[in-house]
């Protein structure tokens, strides 16, 4: 049975995209209202790959994507809230898993305005996560999770 892994595996392309339309663009637009002091889709290189900025959050974007593609159906049902948690399960590794393991500080040095547009981009990260999967899915996966909540739900 391929539902477990096509689901994984469709959350890294959703988990991708998202950061590349909604949580670069969210940084993106803080930079053009002047609330950042850099652009987003940054290609400076960073260790330890020496890879582009830009293609390291997409690389883990798609490894959160790919863990909330697996977790999505035992999620709540409304998308705000999926999305919500998503978001905040990606602010979290990023503050206190990801940074600190790359030599930066934890949670960005516990500046409030750097913190605030990393929820922000993180959350927005979690809308797009949570609005694209659904998209990508196979028709049949789609109606095989309706029949699971109907039978579920009913009970």
């Amino acid at each position: 049975m391929t539902r477990l892994p096509t689901r994984i595996f469709l959350g890294c392309i959703a988990g991708a995209i998202s950061v590349l339309v909604f949580h670069q663009t969210t940084l993106q637009l803080f930079y053009w209202c002047s609330l950042a002091p850099q652009a987003a889709f940054r290609v400076a290189v960073v260790p330890p790959f020496n890879a582009p900025l830009v293609v390291s959050i997409t690389f883990w974007g798609a490894v959160y994507g790919g863990l909330f593609g697996w977790a999505s159906p035992l999620l709540p049902r409304p998308v705000l809230l999926k999305a919500l948690m998503a978001g905040v399960f990606a602010v979290l590794m990023g503050w206190f898993v990801i940074r600190p393991l790359a030599g930066h500080p934890v949670a960005l040095g516990w500046r409030v305005g750097p913190m605030l547009r990393s929820a922000a981009a993180c959350g927005m990260w979690g809308l797009g996560v949570t609005l694209i999967l659904p998209m990508l899915l196979p028709r049949g996966l789609n109606r095989a999770r309706q029949a699971w909540d109907r039978h579920h739900l009913a009970t």
